[in-house]
């Protein structure tokens, strides 16, 4: 039985380029590259050296923290480069992939006899663990903790997002399993919500708590499904992952292979033919991007979605969580007197001098240009009629800014993640970083009192 709900707040923003549902497979990468920045909060402790073989599910380094939390290789070959910033700290792990692929294969729990520290101890040995993170903090979850509940979100609203069904289709049994492995490490429901869709693997899974939640963008997001269904509160903690990072999770506990192959969505107005690709974590993103082809000379290539994502280059890596790659024209052209007349290109929440408001179903060729500059916050009022959380986002953005911890606390931090606060920041007047401050009243919070 599904639960229902409707998300009156928010905004969907059309862009040109949505990827079609058509999957290729890329060109095989040559090397593969692990970020670090992917695995915030993380302390890594190298168990390879520079020069080494290792191969495809061998552990590369572990976290310093928790010394059984191993993160593993994507594919068998040399680990030719270990790039590294001020005071020696890692940045990319890069790896030579060998032409054949071998693979280490763990001996898989029995899922019907194992229990919850059995599966938990085999992912922390096999490299599944950091696909799954925790709220308070947004960070990789610890595994001392027991989560209260679970939350995937099965579908995504982002602006050109993968498309979920289509991603997943025929993985019903690894799905499964994934939930099943869950199901032993937490007393609590996991809650899965799906759109519309009737066309959802999730429809007729066991063991899981199905929700149908409609409406505009940040409906897609699991934190707004936390806060509709079981927010968190001070002392307690709640699971999410994503639902390619389930599939692969759920593979992981079926065969005892990592198998970092993913569908990717690439997708973008610059994009001659926009599409999915079968590729790996870590492989050269221009690997499938030339494959279609690009329009312009000049454009911005995001890892991730165009709100959540993070600016990349043509000679960057698939980062570990992503399943969309989006390029967009740079925002380098400016309009003169571009704010004293009428706008019908561009999308804004408010009705002053532009008109997306009266075409709903517009799709818009947008770019990177701020269209405005840094300023401290003005009070409008938007925020709060994007943002559907029972919070009060200008108060929490304030006090993250002032570090107040008593107020982060009392607002809600614990309960939201840098991405919830995607879209207050695209519509904000001010042009204030709001993910890039909750993530560093995330960080205080937790170095304080986590």
């Amino acid at each position: 039985m599904s639960k229902d709900i409707r998300i009156r707040k928010g905004l969907n923003i059309n862009l040109v380029g949505a990827a079609e549902q058509t999957t290729s497979k890329a060109v095989t990468s040559n090397v593969y590259a692990l970020n670090l920045d992917d695995f915030h909060g993380i302390t890594p402790k190298m168990l390879v050296k520079q020069g080494e073989e290792v191969k495809a599910g061998e552990a590369l380094f572990y976290n310093k923290n928790k010394a059984e939390m191993h993160f593993v290789s994507p594919v068998s070959g040399e680990l030719v480069e270990v790039v590294r910033g001020a005071r020696r700290r890692i940045l990319t792990l890069k790896i030579l992939a060998d032409k054949e692929q071998n693979y280490i294969i763990n001996k898989v729990p029995d899922l019907d006899t194992a229990d919850g520290a059995a599966i938990k101890n085999y992912l922390l040995q096999c490299g599944g663990w950091p696909f799954i993170k925790q709220r308070p903090y947004d960070v990789i979850a610890n595994p001392d903790e027991t989560p209260k509940a679970i939350f995937i979100s099965g579908f995504n609203t982002a602006p050109l997002a993968a498309n979920v069904d289509f991603i997943l289709k025929g993985k019903e049994q690894e799905l499964q399993a994934g939930i099943d492995a869950l199901s032993k490490m937490t007393p609590g429901k996991i809650h899965v919500s799906i759109g519309d869709s009737t066309r959802s693997p999730f429809l007729n899974m066991k063991r899981i708590e199905l929700h149908r939640v409609k409406g505009p963008h940040p409906a897609g997001l699991v934190g707004t499904q936390i806060n509709q269904f079981d927010p968190v509160n001070k002392g307690e903690v709640v699971w999410t992952l994503s639902p390619q990072d389930l599939l692969m999770l759920g593979e992981l506990v079926l065969t005892g292979k990592f198998n970092a192959e993913r569908k990717v969505a690439l997708a973008g107005s610059v994009v001659k033919t926009p599409q999915y690709y079968t590729t790996k974590i870590g492989a050269e993103i221009s690997t499938f991007l030339y494959a279609s082809g690009v329009t312009e000379d000049r454009f911005r290539l995001i890892n991730g979605d165009v709100l959540t994502g993070t600016k990349t280059s043509t000679e960057g890596y698939l980062g570990f969580y992503n399943s969309t790659v989006t390029a967009i024209p740079e925002g380098d052209d400016y309009d003169l007197f571009g704010w004293n007349k009428p706008i019908f290109n561009k999308i804004s929440n408010t009705r002053a001098m532009t008109f997306s408001w009266m075409l709903p179903g517009k799709k818009y060729k947008l770019d990177t240009n701020t269209n405005g500059e840094h300023r401290a916050f003005v009070v409008t009022g938007q925020y709060e009629q994007v943002f559907p959380m029972d919070i009060y986002p200008l108060q929490l953005l304030k006090a993250c800014m002032v570090k107040d911890l008593d107020e982060m606390e009392q607002l809600g931090l614990y309960e939201v993640a840098p991405e919830d606060f995607s879209l207050t920041e695209f519509i904000c007047i001010s042009k204030q970083p709001h993910q890039q401050i909750i993530r560093e009243g995330l960080d205080l919070l937790q170095k304080e009192l986590g």
